[in-house]
């Protein structure tokens, strides 16, 4: 039963890992503009960035999952 699934699995999985890894580097981030001082304009530039690259992600697994769906790719 779970070699049924394994490819679902792992696709969770790595969907998780990215989460995690977004997660972790916006903590990262969100320390260095802290203890760097940095003006609001500039801080609101370098999250809508992430934010961007984070939304591009999920629109892409949102496109590739709705194109496997129906029998695109």
């Amino acid at each position: 039963m779970l070699n049924q699934y394994m490819e679902q699995i792992e696709t969770l999985g790595l969907n998780l890992f990215f989460a995690a890894i977004f997660f972790f580097i916006g903590m990262a981030i969100r320390d260095v503009l802290k203890q760097g001082d940095v003006p609001k304009f500039g801080q609101f530039i370098v999250w809508l960035v992430l934010f961007l690259g984070c939304a591009g992600f999920v629109a892409k697994g949102i496109i590739q999952f709705t194109w496997e769906t129906s029998g695109i790719g």
